[in-house]
């Protein structure tokens, strides 16, 4: 696999639901090959054939209802929504989705509904490609990243902020109506936390993994840490706060600098045509989503 032949592309023509029922398991081997799939010339002219194609994918969903993002969406069906509701201009840094916290999915679809005028590509990094490298330049990071696993903080405010994209509210993030049952919530998944002005409630996450072991024997630098670390900042998140080690020791500038410089130089622009489908391994590949202007549909939906 070089850098040149990711993500793939599959192109064709047709109904994409039948395509990836027919081809199912070639589509998976090609998915382990290289980590990302852009589908591309199919039938795929709304958000019902995309739904369609899921289905007919053929595997479980995991919805945005029941996970921990951060963002705020939308849902459009039951198991497609809107990608990061963020202003265009906010810049989404590299990140395997939800691995911040500890439900997260599998694999990630995604849907070019509204191509955008200028800009708007979704980066995408081979997460393997990124720790190998990090391994010799950094060793010291990795092995305590890896022996101490990472903890992540953010400040979620009482009802949605579809101005940043860290606004989901804890109410909505938590499926809770009530402060008693989201403490007992966050008490369930082992969080800390600490009730602040305006509603907003502060929470750190246990110490979890930073680097993943696939079956294969393949490990890949699995965290939010570029993310986090980069990206989010609003009125109530620090980055400069949003990571530490999992002794609770800040993690520094200097840590992440060759993380953000390996990452940097392996990323590549997924350009989007409208009707585009993506297939991405959540466990292997980083995305994020670049400033835009004008118009821009992106849906997303994914595999538990």
């Amino acid at each position: 696999m070089t850098q040149q032949s990711f993500p793939a592309i599959i192109e064709g023509g047709g109904d994409l639901a039948a395509f990836l029922a027919a081809n199912k398991g070639a589509v998976d081997a090609a998915l382990a090959n290289a980590g990302a799939l852009l589908f591309r010339g199919f039938d795929v002219p709304d958000p019902h054939a995309f739904d369609a194609a899921i289905e007919g994918y053929g595997e479980p969903g995991f919805t945005y209802e029941d996970s921990l993002s951060n963002a705020v969406r939308t849902n459009v069906t039951t198991r497609v929504f809107t990608a990061n509701e963020a202003p265009p201009t906010t810049e989404i840094f590299l990140h395997h989705e939800m691995a911040q916290t500890p439900l997260y999915p599998s694999k990630l679809f995604f849907y070019c509904e509204i191509a955008p005028e200028t800009g708007g590509a979704t980066p995408v990094c081979r997460s393997d490609w990124v720790l190998d490298t990090l391994a010799k330049t950094a060793p010291e990071l990795v092995t305590r990243i890896e022996a101490e696993g990472v903890r992540y903080t953010n400040v979620m405010p009482g009802s949605d902020d579809a101005g940043s994209g860290q606004g989901r509210s804890w109410r909505s993030t938590l499926s809770v109506d009530a402060r008693s049952a989201a403490e007992a919530r966050l008490r369930d998944l082992g969080y800390s936390w600490e009730w602040q002005a305006e509603e907003t409630l502060r929470v750190t996450t246990p110490a979890l993994p930073a680097i993943r072991k696939l079956a294969d024997g393949r490990r890949t630098f699995f965290n939010q840490l570029i993310a986090a670390f980069r990206g989010w900042a609003d009125s109530r998140n620090d980055p400069n706060r949003a990571i530490t080690f999992g002794n609770g020791e800040p993690i520094t500038s200097e840590d992440m600098a060759p993380a953000i410089a390996i990452a940097d130089e392996l990323t590549v622009d997924l350009e989007w045509q409208s009707g585009d489908v993506a297939l991405i391994d959540n466990f292997l590949v980083m995305h994020g989503r670049k400033p835009f202007e004008g118009k821009r549909r992106v849906l997303a939906s994914l595999i538990a």
